[in-house]
C-alpha cells in the first residue's frame, strides 16, 4: 500500500507519470544514512552533519520537495504527499541553521544565554518534528509494516536529538553523547528499512519478478469508508 499511486481513481495518470515516491524515498535516505554515521563518530565523524550540508538541500529537501509536488499532481497518494512536504521542509530548515551565513549558532554565542541557550532552543524544534512523526507513525498502521518501523525509529531519532540539545544546555555532556549515539543509530536503523523499502518499489517499477514481502496491514485494519461499505443495510 502506497508503494504505487492509486491511478485508477483518476484516469490514467500511470500510463503519462512515472510513480515519483522512490526518488524522494531516495532523497530522504541518502541524506539521512550519512548524517546517523556522524552522530554515531564512525571514522572520527562528527560536527552534527555540518560537513554533508550539500545533502540537506540537495537530497534531503530539493528531491522530497519534487517527489510531493509530483504525488499531488498524480493524486490518490496524499499520505506520501504530506510526509515528502514535511521532511523537505525539515531538511531545508536544517541545512539553514547549519549555514554559517545564517548565524543561527554564533548569534547565541555572543548574547549573554551562550551557547546553552542555543541548544536549550533548538530543542523544540525536534519536539515539534517527534510529534509530527508520530501522527505519521499512526496513519502509517494504515499502510505496512515496513513504513510502520521507518517512522517508529525516526520518531525515536528525534527524541533522542530532544535530548541532546536539552542535556548540552544543562551542560551534562557525557550523557548528551550517549543520546546523540542513540539518535545515530535509530537513524541507521530507519535507513535499513528505508533501503529496503526503497528497493522493493525499484523492483516494482521494473516489473522485476522477485517481490519482496512490506507486510500489507490495510487488509488488516479495515479503512472507515471500507467498514462502512460492509455494513449490512437496514
Amino acid at each position: 500500500m502506497y508503494l504505487s499511486p492509486y491511478t485508477q481513481k483518476v484516469g490514467h495518470l500511470r500510463s503519462t507519470f512515472a510513480n515519483p515516491t522512490p526518488m524522494p524515498s531516495m532523497g530522504f535516505l541518502i541524506a539521512s544514512m550519512p548524517l546517523g554515521c556522524n552522530l554515531l563518530g564512525w571514522r572520527g565523524s562528527g560536527g552534527d552533519g555540518a560537513a554533508i550540508i550539500g545533502l540537506f538541500f540537495v537530497f534531503g529537501g530539493m528531491l522530497q520537495v519534487l517527489g510531493s509536488i509530483l504525488e499531488w499532481i498524480i493524486g490518490g497518494n496524499t499520505f506520501p504527499f504530506v510526509v515528502f512536504a514535511c521532511y523537505s521542509a525539515f531538511w531545508l530548515a536544517m541545512g539553514v541553521t547549519l549555514q554559517p551565513a545564517f548565524n543561527a549558532q554564533a548569534y547565541y554565542a555572543a548574547q549573554a544565554g551562550g551557547t546553552s541557550q542555543f541548544y536549550s532552543s533548538f530543542s523544540f524544534f525536534w519536539i515539534v518534528m517527534a510529534l509530527v512523526t508520530f501522527f505519521f507513525l499512526v496513519a502509517s498502521v494504515r499502510t505496512n509494516i515496513v513504513f510502520v518501523l521507518v517512522f517508529f525509529f525516526i520518531d525515536l531519532a528525534f527524541i533522542m536529538l530532544m535530548a541532546t540539545y536539552w542535556t548540552l544546555a544543562e551542560g551534562k555532556t557525557a550523557i548528551a553523547g550517549k543520546c546523540q549515539k542513540a539518535a545515530g543509530a535509530f537513524i541507521f536503523v530507519f535507513c535499513v528499512f528505508g533501503w529496503y523499502l526503497f528497493l522493493t518499489m525499484i523492483l516494482l517499477a521494473v516489473d522485476f519478478p522477485l517481490r519482496l514481502p512490506t507486510g500489507d496491514l490495510s487488509v488488516i485494519l479495515k479503512g472507515a469508508s471500507e467498514r462502512k461499505r460492509a455494513e449490512p443495510k437496514a
